[in-house]
């Protein structure tokens, strides 16, 4: 018999056994699986060794409803270009989203450069270890401060993400509905952090989630902690945790305007600094609306004067609160400075098409323009 052969036995076996209720034995068994068993990832240092708190840190602020494997690249860039707190707090705000540019919720782009300063201003450019001085930083809250807290320090500290919400919901079945469960999860969770390693059992506990308690199909029979899962022992895995019906995401609507110089550059608009997207670069549009308002009114915010052509399609991108449509209209100008803009010049710049890439343009406006350029 070959060793996942065995294994399986074994897990077999232990269904048959009596529930043993989750505690400190649930801890032994989930660290020496993680210590077997853990995820390679560039910012972790291995069981039992200090992590470097500015790794820690900035890859749970990537991390933040962001999957690892769209993270590692970004967080190996980053690394790269600003390997120390301090270098990031003297980079340029703009030279950060473009690098952020396509990992998505933006403001935590904003907050991450915002926090390095603060951190070099107010904390000599050392990461506090404590989770109440953690949350007084820009763009750190309870789960974050709680992960830096125990991975970067060691300190006994319950960071609660999806991943361990479902572990732990499995783990104590717990039946009621999320998100009103969230309390009592976070409760739960706490009774078993250990004093120490707390840091390597978020650790365990992340990993368990994403790797073997995945949400559909979860493999209980290879599951270190079987013996101890009340969801597992009544054969509830599957549905827990509950989660309450979601209500209908609305659609906005607009329309896109992108102009073109017949040297090939494009015009761009800086968004503002609060609000969504916030100071990132965009084509400019309408507002995005209920309704996709009319050519005569969504001229009113076109940026020049010019023949504008409307490109056949739509682009559709879908945030997290919203689905939006974009028409887009195209227009092609003269070279020379003769183009005028009609309205807040001082925000906008031509960018070379084979600058683009270098922007910082969020994932949709990057749609808006390869769909206006298409046929170009």
């Amino acid at each position: 018999m070959g060793a996942v052969q065995e294994n399986v036995a074994l897990r077999r076996k232990q269904q048959q056994l009596p529930l043993r209720p989750a505690g400190p034995l649930t801890v032994k068994s989930l660290l020496a699986w993680y210590e077997a068993e853990r995820r390679d990832l560039p910012w972790r240092y291995g069981p039992r060794k200090a992590a470097n708190p500015y790794r820690v840190w900035l890859s749970e602020i990537m991390l933040q409803q962001t999957t690892v494997k769209a993270v590692v690249p970004y967080f190996q860039k980053f690394v790269a270009r600003w390997p120390t707190v301090a270098a990031l707090a003297e980079a340029p705000l703009e030279e950060v989203l473009q690098q952020w540019a396509g990992l998505g919720y933006y403001s935590r782009a904003r907050n991450l450069k915002a926090c390095a300063e603060t951190v070099v201003r107010d904390f000599g450019g050392e990461f506090p270890r404590a989770e109440a001085d953690l949350l007084k930083l820009p763009g750190i809250g309870p789960y974050t401060a709680a992960a830096i807290s125990a991975i970067a320090f060691g300190e006994k500290a319950t960071p609660v993400d999806g991943n361990v919400e479902r572990v732990v919901a499995r783990l104590f079945a717990v039946k009621q509905p999320l998100p009103g469960a969230k309390t009592e999860i976070r409760r739960l969770a706490a009774t078993l952090t250990p004093q120490r390693r707390a840091g390597d059992f978020a650790q365990a506990m992340m990993d368990l989630g994403a790797e073997i308690c995945t949400p559909k199909k979860p493999s209980c029979l290879v599951c270190p902690v079987q013996q101890d899962c009340a969801a597992s022992a009544h054969n509830l895995a599957e549905l827990l945790p509950i989660r309450a019906a979601k209500t209908a995401r609305p659609t906005r609507q607009g329309v896109a305007f992108l102009v073109q110089r017949e040297d090939g550059a494009v015009l761009l608009r800086q968004r503002p600094e609060a609000g969504l997207l916030g100071g990132m670069l965009e084509v400019p549009s309408t507002p995005w609306d209920e309704q996709q308002p009319a050519r005569s009114e969504a001229m009113r915010s076109a940026p020049v004067k010019a023949s504008w052509h409307a490109v056949t399609g739509t682009v559709v991108h879908v945030f997290t609160h919203f689905r939006l449509e974009l028409i887009v209209y195209r227009a092609l100008v003269p070279s020379d400075t003769s183009v005028t803009l009609w309205a807040e010049p001082e925000r906008c710049r031509w960018v070379h098409r084979r600058d683009l890439h270098a922007q910082a343009l969020p994932s949709v406006m990057k749609k808006v323009i390869a769909h206006g350029l298409a046929d170009n």
